[in-house]
């Protein structure tokens, strides 16, 4: 694995102090100036402190590491991969206050459309209608207190379904599994 969560905190090109589209010219320019900058036997003719040449060594280290894998347009490429996948991760996993399913939810009927609601911890809720599942490729049903749903498509796949708060920021994800029923 290239991508370690210690580099999540500083990527390799933030390490470089280079832009993410930047060329190969670019990177290198970029780590030959840190690298003679922070090498350790520059640090041999300088009077800093030994804590200091231990950061600095750190630092040079990470400088290597960043050029041995954006110097690789392989390696390069594969953690382009990674790390734009940890970003949606983080990115979703954020916006995600809770894990909701078809059980969790309450159904008003309102006449030919099932209406779902969850109450939000603000106190306001997070809604969505049958007509908006319907557009997504799903259909609900109500056969009592129970509700199911199923896919309209063939195309379509269980899924899921971000609902925001009526009031607040905070977003819950619906997981439309075909169990739920």
């Amino acid at each position: 694995m290239i991508l370690d969560k210690k580099d999540i905190e500083e990527t390799h090109y933030e390490v470089l102090n280079v832009k993410e589209d930047a060329n190969y010219e670019e990177i290198r320019a970029s780590y030959r100036s840190a690298a003679l900058s922070l090498h350790p036997d520059k640090l041999l003719k300088t009077s800093e402190t030994s804590n200091s040449n231990q950061t600095t060594s750190e630092r040079f280290l990470k400088v290597h590491k960043a050029w041995e894998i954006l110097s690789d347009s392989t390696t390069r490429l594969f953690y382009d991969k990674e790390l734009k996948s940890s970003r949606r991760e983080d990115f979703l996993s954020s916006e995600v206050a809770e894990d909701l399913s078809l059980q969790d939810m309450t159904v008003e009927d309102a006449g030919e459309i099932l209406e779902l609601f969850y109450q939000c911890r603000c106190g306001d809720y997070y809604a969505v209608d049958s007509l908006e599942l319907q557009k997504i490729g799903y259909s609900l049903s109500r056969d009592g207190n129970n509700v199911s749903i199923s896919i309209l498509n063939v195309d379509t796949l269980p899924g899921s379904v971000i609902l925001p708060c009526g009031s607040c920021s905070l977003k819950a994800r619906l997981v439309l599994s075909m169990d739920n029923s």
